[in-house]
């Protein structure tokens, strides 16, 4: 499946233990999100776009108003990559 940089970088950070926090507007559509890494770090990247592409491929989901998190389909998408420690 072809995945974007950005969109690898941000699904590897999920996979890892990130989430995205996200703000809605009244109408429940979401305006803003914030991707934080698994150490508490803000991850660049993840931006709306990118969010959204993700959440329409069914990458990542969210549970009972729970911030996103990779979704098993999501976690089988993603290359490894080596983790920088």
């Amino acid at each position: 499946m072809n995945i974007s940089k950005h969109e690898q970088r941000v699904l590897h950070e999920l996979a890892l233990g990130g989430a995205i926090h996200y703000e809605r507007y009244e109408n429940g559509k979401i305006r803003d999100i914030t991707c934080y890494t698994r150490d508490g770090h803000i991850l660049t990247d993840c931006t709306l776009p990118v969010f959204l592409r993700l959440k329409k491929r069914r990458f990542i989901r969210s549970q009972s108003g729970r911030p996103y998190r990779a979704s098993k389909l999501g976690i089988e998408a993603v290359r490894a990559q080596l983790n920088q420690r």
